[in-house]
């Protein structure tokens, strides 16, 4: 690979680890949009006992070309130091530039859905059930009530193997799947807080992170499997997930139901959503931002289309 590649790889990788941090927008998706996701899983796949056995016998090169090594690292890091930058920048934009921030990943999902569903080569009443149910799902996810925050290190890890999961299913946020189980914010300031107070993010992060790496291998074997045995029914269910996730991601909406804690904290249950005045400075500054988000998705669909990357 020469360095032009893997600095293409690594942006790749910097595009998903933004888009795993902002809730409702799936890093799968990202990587759908720029022509890398089979491969991706196929990688991940590749991490069994004779990779590890390949290891202990010290056989590098072996290793490296059955795990896709010098696919994954680039990508890896681009995604690694993208998380931990952004983590603080996103946390203060999802705090004081809301709408801004959810109308370019709208305008993102909204452009990426037609390039998703151009990869189902047979639109036939299997593929459109697939994409009837992916919608269904992804619309059902964005009216379930956050639980309760919890430090509880089980409880940790099975929300990393859910996050894991959706992150690399596109059109399934990661980071709504975590908001919803109530640790999304207890995650984030663990990663911005690495520094600060490293003994606090490493009780919460170690857990957490067992649980990615447990649950991306699990399920990138059976997403492999998928792909291989009932492709369009996949990739259209896929989209699906794509499509539906546009009602969590909508920018402009209110609280319709609130609890307050003992604590005072205010803890959101449900939202309004609505039309934005489009006389309104704000509005239009907003919708220039989805009008950028869908322009970009077309140009790396361009990109990704002039040279496609596969295993």
């Amino acid at each position: 690979m020469n360095p032009k590649e893997a600095i293409i790889l690594a942006a790749k990788g910097a595009a998903m680890g933004a888009a795993n941090v902002i809730p409702g927008v799936s890093g799968g998706t990202v990587a759908f949009i720029t022509g890398i996701y089979e491969r991706l899983i196929n990688a991940i796949k590749a991490f069994d006992h004779k990779a590890v056995m390949l290891l202990l016998k010290f056989q590098f090169r072996e290793f490296a070309s059955k795990v896709d090594l010098f696919f994954l690292m680039p990508l890896g890091a681009g995604v690694f130091v993208s998380i931990l930058s952004l983590a603080k920048l996103l946390e203060y934009l999802l705090e004081n530039h809301e709408v801004h921030v959810f109308a370019f990943f709208f305008g993102l999902i909204l452009a990426s859905i037609d390039f998703v569903g151009k990869l189902v080569k047979c639109w036939c009443p299997r593929s459109v059930m697939a994409f009837v149910v992916g919608a269904g799902v992804a619309v059902a996810i964005g009216f379930i009530p956050p639980a309760e925050e919890s430090t509880n290190a089980l409880y940790l890890f099975i929300c990393g193997m859910a996050a894991i999961s959706s992150m690399i299913i596109p059109g399934i946020s990661g980071s709504f799947v975590l908001l919803i189980m109530g640790n999304y914010l207890l995650v984030l300031t663990s990663i911005s807080g690495l520094a600060k107070d490293p003994g606090a993010s490493i009780r919460v992060l170690v857990p957490f992170g067992l649980g990615c790496a447990i649950g991306i291998v699990a399920l990138s074997h059976f997403l492999s499997w998928l792909f291989k045995r009932f492709h369009d029914a996949a990739v259209a269910l896929m989209t699906g997930f794509v499509a539906g996730s546009l009602l969590i991601i909508w920018p402009w909406k209110e609280p319709a139901e609130t609890v307050t804690k003992p604590s005072g904290e205010v803890k959101i249950i449900s939202y309004d959503r609505f039309l934005p005045d489009f006389g309104d400075t704000q509005t239009l500054l907003a919708v220039g931002l989805l009008v950028g988000g869908v322009v970009l998705v077309w140009v790396m669909e361009k990109m990704a289309s002039g040279k496609p990357a596969k295993a």
